[in-house]
Order: C-alpha cells, then sequence, then structure tokens
C-alpha cells in the first residue's frame, strides 16, 4: 500500500489553505467566506496531522481535535451573525451590507 510522506501532506495543506484564502479574498457572499475559513482551518489541521506522523507524535493529532472543537464553535456562531444579517438587511453580499450601514450612517 501507497504512504504519502509529510512534504506531500504538507504541499497539499498549503494549497487548501491558499484556496481558502482566496475564497475568503474574492467571494463577497458571507456563507461561502465561512465556507473558505473552514477550509484554511482543516488545512491547518491537516498540517499539523502530517507533521506529529512525521515526527511520531500524538500532538498533531491532539491539535486536530482541537481545531475540529473550535471550527464548530465558529461555524455555529458565524450562521447565528449570517441569519441576523440576513434578517435585517435581506442580503448576505458583504458589498450590499456595506453600503446599507452607510445609507443607515448618513
Amino acid at each position: 500500500m501507497n504512504s504519502f510522506t509529510a512534504n506531500t501532506v504538507l504541499i497539499v495543506a498549503t494549497l487548501l489553505f491558499t484556496l481558502g484564502l482566496a475564497g475568503v479574498l474574492i467571494r463577497k457572499n458571507i456563507i461561502f467566506m465561512l465556507i473558505s475559513v473552514e477550509v484554511m482551518l482543516n488545512a491547518a489541521g491537516l498540517a499539523f496531522v502530517a507533521a506529529g506522523a512525521r515526527w511520531n507524535q500524538p500532538d498533531g493529532q491532539v491539535m486536530f481535535l482541537f481545531i475540529l472543537a473550535m471550527a464548530a464553535a465558529e461555524i455555529s456562531v458565524g450562521l447565528a451573525l449570517v441569519l441576523q444579517i440576513n434578517h435585517q438587511h435581506k442580503t448576505l453580499d458583504v458589498e450590499n451590507i456595506k453600503q446599507l450601514r452607510d445609507k443607515e450612517i448618513n
């Protein structure tokens, strides 16, 4: 059975993190931005697991469990905020929300 090297897994984690970062920077929909942040967190967790496997330490897996718990809390709070924003502004587009906020301030 083929086994992946730590370098290969770290390259995949870097690509995943880059895709997530691009999603946060390019997308304007809040839901897609949250999904992109989740991809970035999973990439960081993958890097921890790869590093832990490389040096035969369980610390990488423990950190991944902490990242999963943090991601679950982040997505639950994030979705609650998105629901409130959608209820107030009737849009999930960041640019439209900024324009509506500027109109309310002036």
